[in-house]
């Protein structure tokens, strides 16, 4: 890989497609995705608010071989059931709801080639998330 951001539907998901292809043949132990912030999410890093602030947390998405690893706030999760049913041969693993989180970490059993998980990713972070169509994505671990 010599590209790690992208800006454009078409970039984001050959962007994460590579990310996945480099990660499976190189071994590593998992990617990582993030989005630029938003300017609540920007501030909120200024402002040093808990962490555990839903709408002032920057999200990620992780992949470690065929799972999918990301953290939802309630409304978040229902889009993200949502959006799955577009997507069977994907499935709910677990979900974890600490006391002292606002939020669930989901994790997904994606088996699916680069391509496919390279558009799901980038479906995340718009129908999820709510990112706009030319948010900016970044791998930041691979």
């Amino acid at each position: 890989m010599t590209r790690f951001d992208a800006d454009t539907p078409a970039e984001r998901r050959e962007l994460f497609a590579n990310a996945v292809a480099a990660h499976r043949e190189r071994g590593s132990p998992f990617i990582t995705i993030e989005p630029e912030p938003t300017p609540a999410e920007a501030a909120a890093d200024e402002e040093d608010l808990p962490e555990d602030a839903p709408e002032h947390t920057i999200p990620w998405i992780q992949l470690a071989e065929d799972t999918v690893n990301l953290d939802c706030t309630d409304a978040e999760l229902e889009r993200l059931t949502n959006l799955l049913d577009e997507y069977p041969e994907f499935r709910i693993d677990e979900l974890t709801s600490p006391d002292d989180a606002q939020g669930t970490n989901v994790r997904i059993t994606a088996r699916a080639d680069p391509d496919r998980l390279g558009g799901f990713f980038d479906r995340v972070f718009r129908s999820v998330y709510g990112r706009d169509e030319d948010y900016r994505a970044w791998v930041v671990e691979i």
